[in-house]
């Protein structure tokens, strides 16, 4: 192995170590040191690739968000109007329902310092936004057309977090999940 791919790889040990801790432990149990302990490696080689806890958990948190992306595009693909919104919807609510800790982690993580914002996840993000605001119909400007993908995107989450909310309180949900996930999906293509 060459020096290079040996960086590499420890880059990337990193980071599925990091993963594993804060599935385990959460956000306050991910330090430097918890990883570094698992790298069997000094806190400096975890600091080397990750100056910062936020670049840290930011980096650790892409793949989900890559994953979240890739959904969405592959349910828009060959679709406009309100097929591609109700393809969004069910795609991106139904990638959400399989692992509702990978959601927690994802959207209810907060930065470790406050006031941080990586911008990683929104680049990777706004993307699949401006691809559902392109499949949207209507008379509607650009900025409307992103404004009503960016409420697309929310209306879906908010869903899921309504889910989440009750499965943290011990609650049954207000309604089961996939009815909720159709009928949003169908107000919101404006099929009723």
């Amino acid at each position: 192995m060459s020096a290079e791919a040996g960086r590499a790889d420890t880059r990337e040990r990193i980071l599925r170590i990091a993963r594993d801790v804060l599935r385990a432990k959460g956000p306050r149990g991910l330090t430097f040191d918890a990883v570094a302990r698992r790298l069997g490696k000094s806190k400096q080689a975890v600091i080397y690739w990750f100056p910062t806890k936020d670049t840290l958990l930011a980096e650790t948190l892409l793949p989900d968000v890559a994953a979240e992306a890739g959904a969405a595009r592959a349910a828009l693909r060959g679709r406009r109007g309100p097929e591609a919104v109700r393809a969004f919807v069910e795609a991106v609510a139904g990638f959400h329902l399989e692992d509702l800790d990978r959601f927690r982690l994802v959207y209810l993580t907060p930065p470790a310092t406050s006031g941080s914002v990586d911008s990683r996840p929104g680049q990777i993000a706004a993307p699949v936004l401006a691809d559902l605001a392109a499949c949207l119909d209507g008379d509607g400007d650009g900025d409307t057309r992103r404004a009503d993908a960016a409420a697309i995107h929310a209306a879906v989450l908010g869903l899921v977090l309504t889910l989440v909310r009750a499965e943290d309180a011990g609650t049954p949900p207000p309604h089961d999940g996939a009815d909720m996930i159709e009928a949003l999906a169908r107000r919101l293509a404006g099929d009723g």
